[in-house]
C-alpha cells in the first residue's frame, strides 16, 4: 500500500479497473490496482476494495478469481457488474445468464426507500449504464435488494452490517447518473488517505527522468492531442537537445495537417521536429490490405520501419543511447488488451509486437500511459500549450487508414432478428437495411465484428427518441448487429452497390474533403468543443459501381473509456449532408447513433 491508505481497485479485466481508479482519484483520495488475483494478506493495508468488471462469465471454467479472505478483512467491499457475480458467487449466491443482455443505458429504480448507505442523496430512479449478460439469481445470506432494473430483478444489493455493496450498472461511468454520489457514500465508509491534483505533473516529470536517466528520447510525433502533449512534456523535462522529434507524413492526415502541425510547433518554440514524407511507402505496404487488424499492425510496423530509418540516417539509435518516445494514453493499451484479463478490442499502431519487445527491453518512454484524455488535456494546458491545441478532436494514431474501411468481397447480410424487437412504426421491409460490411463493437468488454442496420424516414434529418431508444435496444437484443444508423441522404432504402476497396490516395482525397467539410460545419455552428470528438468514415458500397457511402461519427465523452452518441442540430446535419453529398463519388450518407458500448468511437 506504500505506507498509505488507498481504495483499492482489483481488476478483473476489460477496461474498467483504471476508470474507477480515476474516478476515486478525481473524488480526492487515493487509488491503486491491483490483480483480481491479489492475496488477502497483500490487502490488510486497504482503505476499501473495490471489484471491477470484466468480459468473462464467473461459472467459466478459466474465469477470473480473487482470494475469498478479502471478504474476512472486515474492509469496505463494493463489486461493480463482474465484481458483483464474483462476490455473489464467493458468499453463497447464485449467478445466471441473463433473460436480455443489457448494454447502454437503463433505469434502476430503488427498493425500500433507499434505506442503503451506498444510495444516501441518489433519488429513487435514475439512469444508468450497463455493461453485462448475466446476473445474481439469488443473493447471498445476509443481503437485501437494494434496486431493480426493467432487465435485472437484483441491479443493487447489500449487506449494510459488513459493509459489501453490489451493482450490476456501472457508477465510474460519466454515462451513470449520480455515478460519483455513490462512490462517493462508499469512500466516506473508508479511512482512505487524501489526493491532490496539485503534485500531478511534477510527478510524472520526476518517472520521466527516473526512466530515461542519462539517454536520448526519439519521439514520434503524430500531430494529435496526446503525443503534442508528450512531446512537449519531454522537452520541457530533458530538453530539446535530448529530445528528437518526428512528424511521418502517412498520406492518412486530414486535409492541410502537416502545414498546422510543423507551425503550432514553432510558435510553441520547439525546433526539433522532423517532416518525413512517407506517404507512397504506406500507401504501397497497404495495398490489396482488406481486414481491420492486420492494417492497423502494418500502419504500426511501417511506422517503426520508417523511425528506424530516420534514426539511422540521424544517428539517433539505441547504440548511441537514444530510446523511443510514444504519446500512448491509457485506453490505448486497455483496447490492446494490455492488461492481464483485459480482451483485445483492437490493436493500436503503438502496441504492435515490435514496439511491444522495445517496452520489454525498457527502451520506449509512454509518459502519459496511465492517463485519460481528459488528464492530457489538463496536462498540456499546464505545460502552456495553446488552447486551440490541446482541445483539437482526438486522432487516432493510424489516421484515416482506420477511418477507410475495406473489403474484398461483399460480406453474406447477416439474418438479423429485428423483427422481433417490436420497433413500434418501423417497418423492417420498407424503412431499414443492413449494411453489406462489418464494424467493431464492444460488448460485455469484449470485440464484436458485427453489421450495422440503417434506418430510413421521409425526413432523413430529423432523428426522434423512437430511434435513439432503439439505436440502444437492438444492438443489446440482436446477436448480428452492434451499430444503429440514420440515412441522412436518402428517404427511401435504395440497393447497395459495394466495391472492391483497400486504401488508396484517391479514397484518402475524398474522405479528407468529406472530414474537412464536417470540421468546419463544427466551427460554424460554435459546436467543435462541445463535441468530443467526430470520426467521419468512408465506406466500400454506393448506389452504383465505384460508389461510396460516408458515417458521421458525433460523440461525446470524456475518458474514451464510454461514449454516448451526439444529438446533431437537424439544420447542422442537414448543411454537412447537403455538402458531403455534392462531392464526387459520395452516393450516401449516415449519422451513426450507437454510444460505446455496444460500438467502438472508431469503427475499425
Amino acid at each position: 500500500m506504500k505506507n498509505r491508505k488507498s481504495i483499492v481497485i482489483l481488476d478483473f479485466g476489460g477496461q474498467y479497473a483504471h476508470l474507477i481508479a480515476r474516478r476515486v482519484r478525481r473524488l480526492g483520495v487515493y487509488s491503486e490496482i491491483y490483480e483480481a488475483e491479489t492475496s488477502a494478506e497483500d490487502l490488510k493495508g486497504a482503505a476499501g476494495i473495490i471489484l471491477s468488471g470484466g468480459p468473462q462469465s464467473v461459472y467459466d471454467t478459466n474465469s477470473p478469481k480473487g482470494d475469498p479472505k478479502i471478504f474476512d478483512l472486515g474492509i469496505p467491499v463494493l463489486g461493480i457488474c463482474y465484481g458483483l457475480h464474483w462476490m455473489t458467487s464467493v458468499l453463497g449466491g447464485k449467478v445466471k445468464q441473463g433473460g436480455v443482455k443489457e448494454y447502454g443505458k437503463a433505469r434502476v429504480s430503488g427498493v425500500g426507500g433507499g434505506a442503503s448507505a451506498l444510495f444516501k442523496e441518489c433519488p429513487e430512479e435514475f439512469s444508468v449504464w450497463m455493461s453485462h449478460g448475466d446476473e445474481a439469481a439469488e443473493l447471498p445470506e445476509g443481503f437485501e435488494q437494494v434496486a431493480t432494473s426493467d432487465s435485472c430483478n437484483n441491479a443493487a444489493f447489500a449487506d449494510e452490517t459488513r459493509k459489501f455493496y453490489a451493482v450490476q450498472f456501472h457508477p465510474e461511468v460519466t454515462h451513470t447518473e449520480n455515478g460519483d454520489t455513490i462512490l462517493k457514500n462508499f469512500i466516506g465508509m473508508t479511512d482512505a488517505d487524501p489526493w491532490s491534483v496539485e503534485s500531478y505533473s511534477e510527478n510524472i516529470k520526476e518517472e520521466i527522468k527516473e526512466q530515461v536517466g542519462d539517454k536520448k528520447v526519439f519521439m514520434l510525433v503524430s500531430g494529435g492531442v496526446d503525443s503534442s502533449v508528450a512531446f512537449t512534456l519531454l522537452d520541457k523535462v530533458l530538453g530539446a537537445d535530448r529530445v528528437q522529434g518526428l512528424l511521418v507524413d502517412t498520406g492518412l492526415m486530414r486535409k492541410n495537417e502537416v502545414e498546422d502541425i510543423q507551425e503550432a510547433f514553432k510558435d510553441l518554440g520547439l525546433p526539433n521536429l522532423r517532416v518525413e514524407d512517407a506517404s507512397e511507402e504506406f500507401f504501397a505496404n497497404l495495398k490489396d490490405v482488406y481486414e481491420p487488424e492486420e492494417k492497423r499492425k502494418i500502419i504500426g510496423q511501417t511506422f517503426l520501419d520508417v523511425q528506424k530509418r530516420v534514426s539511422e540516417e540521424m544517428g539517433l539509435t539505441v547504440e548511441n543511447g537514444w530510446m523511443l518516445g510514444q504519446g500512448t494514453i491509457y485506453p490505448d493499451t486497455i483496447e490492446t488488451g494490455g492488461t492481464k484479463h483485459a480482451d483485445q478490442i483492437k490493436t493500436h499502431h503503438n502496441r504492435v509486437e515490435a514496439v511491444q519487445k522495445m517496452i520489454d527491453q525498457g527502451l520506449v518512454i509512454e509518459p502519459l500511459k496511465d492517463l485519460y484524455k481528459d488528464e492530457v488535456r489538463e496536462l498540456g494546458e499546464e505545460l502552456g500549450l495553446p488552447h486551440d491545441l490541446v482541445w483539437r478532436h482526438p486522432f487516432p494514431g493510424p489516421g484515416l487508414g482506420v477511418r477507410i474501411l475495406c473489403a474484398g468481397k461483399e460480406v453474406p447480410s447477416a439474418k438479423c432478428q429485428v423483427p422481433n424487437l417490436e420497433l413500434g412504426t418501423w417497418n423492417l421491409e420498407l424503412n431499414c437495411s443492413v449494411l453489406p460490411v462489418k464494424s467493431v463493437g464492444v460488448q460485455g468488454d469484449g470485440r464484436t465484428y458485427r453489421h450495422a442496420i440503417a434506418f430510413f424516414s421521409d425526413e432523413p434529418c430529423v432523428i426522434d427518441e423512437e430511434l435513439w431508444k432503439k439505436a440502444t435496444e437492438i444492438p443489446n437484443k440482436d446477436p448480428e448487429i452492434n451499430r444503429v444508423l440514420k440515412c441522412t441522404s436518402h428517404s427511401n432504402p435504395v440497393e447497395f452497390v459495394f466495391t472492391t476497396g483497400y486504401i488508396t490516395l484517391e479514397r484518402a482525397d475524398l474522405l479528407r474533403k468529406a472530414d474537412a467539410i464536417v470540421t468546419e460545419e463544427m466551427h460554424n455552428a460554435e459546436l467543435y468543443e462541445k463535441i468530443w470528438q467526430f470520426p467521419v468514415v468512408l465506406l466500400p458500397f454506393g448506389t452504383v459501381e465505384g460508389g461510396q457511402s460516408i458515417v458521421l461519427r458525433p460523440i461525446e465523452s470524456t475518458d474514451a473509456m464510454t461514449a454516448n452518441a451526439v444529438h446533431l442540430p437537424e439544420n447542422v446535419l442537414k448543411k454537412m449532408t447537403e455538402r458531403i453529398m455534392s462531392l464526387d463519388g459520395i452516393d450516401l450518407v449516415f449519422l451513426d447513433l450507437t454510444s460505446k458500448p455496444p460500438g467502438t468511437i472508431e469503427w475499425e
